[in-house]
C-alpha cells in the first residue's frame, strides 16, 4: 500500500517511464501505483488487445472506454477512498481496475474510477486537513489538501459527464464504510432530488447488490453524490458497505453479491434486475439533520451504539449550548452520529420509515 510504519513513501515521477514499463507497473497493482507514483503531466493512454482504452487523468483517477459506440453505453463513475480509512470500497475498486487493466474483464461502458483521498490512505486517516466529502460544491474555495483535491475531482467529473452522449445513463456510486457498526450493515443515501422522481430501477440494482436499506435525503448537501446528481443529472448514491477496517482485514466474502452485480454493470449492456416491488427494502426519510454549532455538542447515547438504533418520541439524543435535540417520532433512528466533527458540520442524522 505504499506504507512503511504508517508513513507514506515519497512519490516517484513516472514521466520518464516507457509506455511498456509504465503499463507493467500499473498492471501489478493500480492502488500501489497511485500511492507511489505521480506525474505533472497526466494523460497517458493505453489501448488493450480487447479494444478497451485507458487514460490516466490524475493520481488515483483513471478512465476506461471501449471502441464500440453502443447506444446502450452508460457513463459510470465509481469513487472510493473519499475518506482514506474506508478501505473495503478501495479494495473493491482496486480489484475492478486490476481486472480491467489485465484484461480479465471487459467493460461495455465508459467508466471513471476515482480513488479520492490518496494522502490520507497510507496512514489510515479519515482526512488530513478537512472532510473531503463536505467540499463538493462549485462555491467552495478551500486551499487545503482536500480542498484542492475536491476541485480537481469536480473538474474531471464535469469533463467525464460532459463527454457522455445525451441519451447515456449517468451513474455515480460513491462507496464508503461507516465509522460505527450498523443494524443495517449495507445502506445507501439517495441525494435530495429537488422534486424529481426516485429511480426504482436504481433501487432494484442496489437491492441486487445486497444494499437493501435506503435513506432519502431531503435537503441539499456538499457531498460527492449530491454534486453528481445536481450538476449532471446522474443517478447518484452514497453507498455504505459496512464498517471501517484496516487494509487487508475486510471480510471480502460480505461483498460477493455487490462485486458480482457491479461487475455485471460494467461488462454487460444491462443488468437483469427484479421488479422493484419484488425487492425487500427498508426505506427511510431523513427527518432531522443535526449540525454542531458549539464546542460542547454532546450525544446522549453510548459511543458503541449502532447506526439505525431507534428512540422513543421525546428521548434526548444530543445537546449543546442553548439547544436540545430530541426524537420527534417513536421509532426515530440515528445514523452517522459523530460529535467530533468541525463546528458547522453535520453531527447526526435521524430517520423515520417511509413507504415509496
Amino acid at each position: 500500500m505504499g506504507v512503511v510504519n504508517g508513513m507514506q513513501l515519497a512519490k516517484k515521477s513516472y514521466e520518464n517511464y516507457s509506455h511498456e514499463n509504465l503499463l507493467s507497473v500499473i498492471q501489478s497493482d493500480f492502488l500501489q501505483f497511485s500511492l507511489q507514483y505521480t506525474s505533472e503531466n497526466h494523460g497517458a493512454e493505453f489501448t488493450f488487445d480487447n479494444g478497451i482504452s485507458m487514460c490516466l487523468l490524475a493520481d488515483g483517477i483513471v478512465a476506461f472506454n471501449h471502441n464500440n459506440k453502443s447506444p446502450t453505453s452508460k457513463s459510470i463513475v465509481l469513487s472510493c477512498g473519499i475518506h482514506g480509512n474506508e478501505t473495503a470500497p478501495i479494495e473493491i475498486c482496486n480489484q475492478l481496475v486490476n481486472d480491467l487493466v489485465n484484461q480479465k474483464i471487459k467493460t461495455d461502458h465508459r467508466v471513471l474510477f476515482i480513488f479520492g483521498n490518496l494522502d490520507s490512505m497510507p496512514s489510515a486517516q479519515r482526512f488530513i486537513e478537512e472532510n473531503l466529502n463536505r467540499l463538493f460544491s462549485k462555491e467552495q474555495s478551500s486551499t487545503s489538501i482536500e480542498g484542492l483535491r475536491a476541485t480537481k475531482i469536480m473538474r474531471i467529473v464535469d469533463d467525464f459527464f460532459s463527454a457522455a452522449s445525451e441519451t447515456a445513463d449517468r451513474i455515480h456510486y460513491d462507496l464508503h464504510t461507516a465509522i460505527r457498526p450498523s443494524k443495517n450493515e449495507k445502506f445507501a443515501v439517495y441525494p435530495f432530488l429537488h422534486g424529481k422522481p426516485y429511480s426504482k430501477q436504481q433501487l432494484a440494482f442496489l437491492s441486487a447488490c445486497d444494499v437493501n436499506t435506503i435513506l432519502l435525503s431531503q435537503s441539499p448537501t456538499t457531498t460527492f453524490s449530491y454534486y453528481s446528481s445536481l450538476n449532471h443529472n446522474a443517478n447518484a448514491f452514497t453507498v455504505e458497505l459496512g464498517t471501517v477496517m484496516p487494509f487487508g482485514q475486510n471480510d471480502m466474502s460480505k461483498f460477493t453479491a455487490f462485486m458480482a452485480t457491479l461487475t455485471e454493470l460494467l461488462t454487460k449492456p444491462d443488468v437483469n434486475l427484479p421488479d422493484f416491488g419484488q425487492c425487500n427494502m427498508d426505506i427511510f426519510n431523513v427527518n432531522q439533520v443535526i449540525n454542531k454549532h458549539h464546542s460542547d455538542f454532546a450525544l446522549h447515547f453510548d459511543d458503541n451504539i449502532a447506526n439505525f438504533e431507534t428512540f422513543s418520541k421525546g428521548a434526548l439524543i444530543a445537546s449543546e449550548t442553548g439547544c436540545e435535540y430530541r426524537a420527534q417520532h417513536d421509532g426515530e433512528a440515528i445514523v452517522f452520529p459523530n460529535a467530533n466533527v468541525a463546528i458547522g458540520q453535520r453531527a447526526l442524522l435521524t430517520v423515520i420509515p417511509y413507504a415509496l
